[in-house]
């Protein structure tokens, strides 16, 4: 009796209410449609296409050749250009990341205190960011000049040997990072002031009447507090970390990662099979290879990640366990 009254009201629908039934349940996919759409074009269908082309003695001019099956994964991971460029892909990862995110913690703490123009101060972290990564080269390029820079003047007047930025491997790293660190710091700085201004206040209030100074409420209040974002930033500092090209390519742009390859990086080296090589089945294996090593990165950052908040958890039950006992005792 029930489901023939139901159909009956639905059979009593007129046109008009259909149309707007039909609208309310399906206008959300329609809306979110084209995202996805656009997401399988460019980004789903290269991904399963270049892991197709990975499988094949495949070149540039020529197209498809013999299928090798694993050959180009065996042949990249035997290069020792390969590892080459993977070394000095982490170094200028861990030169860039850490000192990155360690700043833009002290920066975005620093705005968010009661300053004077605080949205001026907060729009010109943001001043790197928007700057051409062309621009921010030429700028760099001068600053880390072997002889005519203002650091080789500050070292001629200590007395000491210049530095040869472009030719050796640690300093070029170095000046890679700081290319990385003055264009993303101010970035990543503005998304911990976010996360740190949606903390509660009553909660540093209470930190202050159990008598908590600036730097334990800092550390025991803000960073558990902003670590979702901390985590975001993290993951996203890792993925273009290892993924660095622009800075690299542009610090000399006669070569692929200086003459005796001391700077260049896994793109680098992707992109010098690809273009010049025109060895695209290499290329391809090169880049499922790194989409490897960031998903491990990945994970192993979500884990420690992880391990330190289950750590945290853990004390805070702890402290709650032991606090009656003691108030017992005394």
């Amino acid at each position: 009796m029930f489901s023939t009254s139901v159909r009956a009201t639905r059979s009593e629908l007129t046109f008009r209410q259909k149309v707007s039934r039909f609208d309310h349940t399906f206008s959300p996919y329609l809306y979110v449609a084209p995202f996805f759409i656009l997401f399988a074009l460019i980004g789903v269908f290269p991904i399963v296409y270049t892991m197709n082309v990975s499988l094949y003695d495949w070149h540039l001019l020529q197209g498809q050749g013999d299928f090798v099956g694993i050959d180009n994964y065996v042949s990249v991971l035997s290069d020792p250009f390969f590892w080459n460029a993977f070394f000095n892909t982490i170094s200028i990862f861990l030169l860039s990341a850490i000192p990155q995110l360690i700043v833009a913690t002290l920066i975005a703490a620093l705005l968010d205190q009661a300053i004077r123009a605080k949205t001026f101060w907060r729009m010109s972290i943001l001043l790197p960011y928007i700057v051409a990564p062309v621009a921010v080269t030429v700028i760099f390029l001068q600053i880390f000049n072997q002889y005519h820079g203002p650091i080789a003047g500050i070292l001629e007047a200590l007395g000491l040997d210049p530095i040869r930025w472009s030719f050796d491997v640690f300093p070029s790293h170095i000046a890679i990072a700081s290319m990385v660190n003055w264009r993303w710091t101010g970035y990543n700085a503005l998304l911990l002031l976010a996360a740190m201004q949606a903390v509660p206040r009553d909660v540093y209030e209470s930190a202050t009447l159990d008598g908590a100074g600036k730097l334990r409420r800092f550390w025991s209040v803000t960073i558990p507090m902003i670590r979702p974002t901390l985590v975001f930033v993290v993951i996203t500092a890792t993925i273009g970390g290892l993924q660095i090209f622009t800075e690299p390519k542009l610090f000399d742009p006669r070569t692929h990662g200086g003459s005796d390859r001391q700077f260049q990086t896994i793109v680098l080296y992707l992109y010098e099979l690809a273009f010049p090589r025109r060895d695209f089945g290499r290329a391809s294996a090169t880049a499922w290879i790194l989409f490897v090593i960031i998903m491990l990165v990945g994970l192993l950052s979500f884990l420690v990640t992880r391990a330190v908040r289950t750590a945290d958890v853990k004390t805070v039950r702890a402290r709650r366990l032991t606090a009656p006992v003691k108030r017992g005792e005394s």
